[in-house]
């Protein structure tokens, strides 16, 4: 089983990373593969609505010039994908909106490609804003029929500095709980 984690962070190792990172190590003490994509310092551009994903049905997106291709591939072989984005301005950050846009196009084009796998959001945040972000990650898995995986509390982490998220001791265990129920359903899953 495989679990692949896409931090939206325009900071490379910042506190996004961070919760995804905590939430992966549970994972991987279950003897789950684990992979942690951080998108910071890649340009993607969002769906340009050309729908050559529907024409094509070739499970990818018709833009080639970035990451998204690689990134679908990944979620395609994933068992669990996890979408980690900072709190920009009440919503995800652009790289994150890239990303949900195309790889959603792609699946819905392709008859829901991550059907029945299971998903959750995470969010870092400084204040405030946090639960906008959380919906908008959620509403990626819903829309493509996923298994949303809850938390001990929502999956949000407190704080603005590199790092500093590791000093909230609510929003870490959230993330340790969050990859012991990741792993426990994805078990659970594989058994049927």
């Amino acid at each position: 089983m495989k679990v692949v984690a896409f931090s939206g962070s325009a900071r490379k190792g910042g506190n996004t990373a961070k919760l995804l990172n905590t939430a992966l190590e549970e994972l991987s003490m279950q003897g789950i593969d684990t992979e942690l994509v951080e998108l910071s310092g890649q340009p993607i551009s969002g769906c340009i609505a050309c729908y050559q994903c529907f024409k094509n049905k070739d499970s990818r997106c018709a833009v080639e010039k970035d990451i998204i291709n690689d990134c679908l591939a990944k979620m395609i072989e994933a068992d669990g994908i996890l979408l980690g984005s900072p709190t920009y301005f009440a919503d995800v950050s652009a790289g994150m909106k890239a990303l949900i846009e195309r790889c959603g196009m792609v699946s819905r084009a392709n008859g829901d490609l991550f059907k029945r796998k299971a998903g959750a959001g995470v969010v870092a945040v400084r204040r405030a804003g946090a639960y906008q972000v959380f919906n908008s990650l959620n509403a990626f898995f819903l829309i493509g029929q996923m298994i949303v995986v809850g938390s001990s509390y929502w999956n949000i982490g407190i704080g603005r500095e590199p790092g500093e998220v590791a000093n909230d001791e609510e929003g870490m265990k959230t993330m340790r709980d969050l990859g012991r129920n990741m792993a426990w359903l994805l078990q659970k899953i594989k058994t049927e």
